[in-house]
């Protein structure tokens, strides 16, 4: 299997320096590593900007309501369990519309893996607050400042019941193409949080910002320590960023 297996007749329409394109470039040297196709695959996706992957990427691929990309990924694993069924979601899409989908789901283990593009916006919709833009962020929706508190989804995930919990940057394509496979080979509900830069609407975290504020968990971090791995979801602050896996429960 090649890259040009999985080319079809789109062309990315993400804005230049997107963070989705590193997403998009991940999930295609995973797929071609896996020989993840047609035969033995399944791409669910939401609505935003992050949708758009379906279109790049020619895996049989279903995109859901918005906020229901969950539940219909659950129902293709159920009905083939054989399949590797990857969900592609935005904060958004995720923990707004689809909050009460993402804790179910999460608590029921389900065996698919969820990467969340996670921009700290509604960006399809030019900007808005979503429910992991920080405290005090002016946009569109909240030109006043942002009055609410944003969702730490690693946290969520790992109190709710997520087996596999990880967090990777979206410039790094070496490093999330390999969590994408390990998060697929784990059995349970694997969730990678990818910290993926809008250039065009938010101007705080930025590929800059992510390169120089980020840094990789070591070999003697231990990911099975589910009370650490809580502990060490909560780093979100200035030069102390944890990437890698936080939590794996076989």
């Amino acid at each position: 299997m090649k890259l040009d297996d999985l080319k079809t007749p789109c062309s990315p329409t993400w804005c230049p320096g997107c963070g989705n394109l590193g997403i998009w470039a991940a999930f295609k040297n995973a797929a071609v590593a896996e020989g993840w196709d047609n035969t033995n695959t399944a791409l669910v996706a939401g609505i935003g900007c992050h949708g758009h992957i379906l279109n790049f990427t020619k895996i049989t691929s279903f995109e859901g309501l918005h906020g229901r990309a969950l539940p219909v990924a659950c129902g293709i694993k159920l009905a083939n369990p054989t399949l590797n069924v990857f969900v592609f979601t935005g904060d958004g899409d995720c923990f707004g519309e689809g909050g009460n989908h993402f804790l179910h789901t999460a608590r029921r283990n389900h065996n698919i893996t969820v990467i969340l593009h996670d921009n700290a916006l509604y960006a399809l919709t030019t900007g808005q607050t979503s429910p992991l833009t920080p405290h005090g962020t002016k946009t569109k929706s909240t030109p006043q400042g942002n009055p609410d508190e944003p969702i730490n989804p690693l946290s969520l995930a790992i109190t709710v019941g997520a087996t596999f919990v990880a967090r990777a940057y979206a410039g790094d394509i070496p490093k999330l193409t390999e969590i994408i496979i390990e998060a697929n080979k784990h059995r349970g509900f694997s969730f990678i949080d990818v910290l993926q830069p809008c250039v065009t609407f938010n101007k705080q975290f930025t590929h800059q910002f992510f390169q120089e504020n980020t840094y990789q968990l070591n070999n003697s971090y231990d990911p099975t320590n589910k009370i650490i791995a809580y502990e060490k979801s909560q780093e979100f602050g200035l030069k102390q960023i944890p990437l890698g896996i936080f939590y794996k429960k076989d």
